[in-house]
C-alpha cells in the first residue's frame, strides 16, 4: 500500500516528506515478573488473541537463564487495533531492575535490513547500546538501545513481520 508522501504542517499546508516509505512502531512493556497477568488482563479489555506468546524456556539452551526465569515470557504479542501491536515481557535479573519509567520501550519495524542499521545507528548516537543489532534465533535482526534523552528502543526487522 503506497504511503502519502505529504504531512499537514499545521498552516493548512502540506510539507512532503523525505522518506515515502516509514517504519511501524510498537510500543513495548516491560515487567519483572507479571507479564502474563498483565497481558492477559489487557486481552480481556481488547478482545482477541495473542499473535504471538514465548516463553524464556522456549529459547534454545544458550539462551535461557536462571530455572526460575523459564516459565516467564521472553516475548508476547497483542493485536489491540488494525496496525497497532502491544508488546511486552518479562525482564530476567541480568537485565537489571525494572521500575515505573523505564518499562516502556518504542519497538520499531523496519522494512529492509538497511534501513534497521540506518535507524539503529541514527538514534543509538550518544546513547548506551544494550544489545548491538544482530541476527537473533527467532529469525530477525535485532537490538536495543537507550538514546541520549533515555528513551528505550528495540529494532527488529523481521521479513515475515511476526510481532
Amino acid at each position: 500500500m503506497p504511503h502519502d508522501s505529504r504531512i499537514f504542517n499545521g498552516t493548512n499546508t502540506f510539507l512532503h516528506l523525505k522518506n515515502h516509505a516509514m517504519a511501524e512502531i510498537s510500543t513495548y512493556l516491560t515487567f519483572k515478573d507479571n507479564c502474563e497477568e498483565a497481558f492477559n488482563f489487557y486481552k480481556s479489555v481488547f478482545g482477541g488473541d495473542f499473535q504471538t506468546i514465548m516463553r524464556f524456556g522456549d529459547s534454545p539452551a544458550e539462551y535461557q537463564g536462571a530455572e526460575s526465569e523459564r516459565k516467564k515470557i521472553m516475548h508476547v504479542a497483542l493485536p489491540i487495533g488494525q496496525k497497532t501491536i502491544l508488546l511486552g515481557s518479562d525482564s530476567p535479573e541480568h537485565m537489571g531492575p525494572v521500575n515505573q519509567g523505564n518499562n516502556v520501550s518504542i519497538a520499531i519495524h523496519p522494512d529492509t535490513r538497511e534501513e534497521a542499521d540506518r535507524l539503529f545507528n541514527g538514534l543509538s548516537a550518544g546513547g548506551r547500546i544494550t544489545m548491538p543489532m544482530s541476527d537473533a534465533f527467532w529469525g530477525a535482526y535485532f537490538g536495543m538501545f537507550t538514546d541520549k534523552f533515555g528513551i528505550h528502543w528495540m529494532v527488529n526487522f523481521d521479513k515475515g513481520h511476526q510481532r
